[in-house]
């Protein structure tokens, strides 16, 4: 299900804790199976869960718990701006709808092509540079002004 570098990066995870809390690591391996599978389908996380040593409901409640872990396939840009109130004030509502607009897609939507998937997200620990913007989980771009968005969607394709 998962390739040998995959349960490298999991039994790395897992070796921070105590034996007896392996299933500590489950975000962790969430995240690295999610990075390898591109989402984390039903399967997936079931195998995680056996990895673990836990029952499956528990890993079903961290990946639909928390925002990050997507559990359909997402577009190969996964784009989560933050709409909470601090970034809203400060400018993530209209970059919400230049978004919508450039991407002709709605929040929890694939462009056609299979590029871009929005995504809302939550606070971003970032309010004084709003707004924020969160590409495949990795990497944060700030203070995303329309023509920044741009410049960031023209980089992408």
């Amino acid at each position: 299900m998962l390739s040998d570098e995959a349960r490298k990066k999991i039994d790395r995870e897992i070796a921070k804790y105590p034996p007896e809390h392996r299933r500590s690591a489950v975000m962790a391996a969430l995240a690295i199976a999610q990075e390898e599978k591109g989402w984390l389908s039903t399967e997936t996380m079931e195998y995680v869960a056996r990895y673990l040593g836990m029952p499956p409901v528990a890993v079903y409640e961290v990946a639909t718990f928390y925002g990050m872990y997507d559990l359909k396939p997402v577009g190969r840009y996964k784009l989560t701006l933050c709409t909470c109130l601090p970034c809203g004030l400060q400018g993530a509502l209209e970059a919400a709808d230049h978004l919508r607009a450039r991407l002709g897609i709605d929040f929890g939507e694939t462009t056609p092509d299979g590029r871009f998937t929005l995504k809302e997200g939550e606070c971003m620990g970032a309010c004084a540079s709003a707004p924020v913007l969160l590409v495949n989980n990795k990497r944060m771009h700030d203070f995303m002004s329309k023509d920044r968005l741009d410049r960031l969607l023209e980089e992408l394709k």
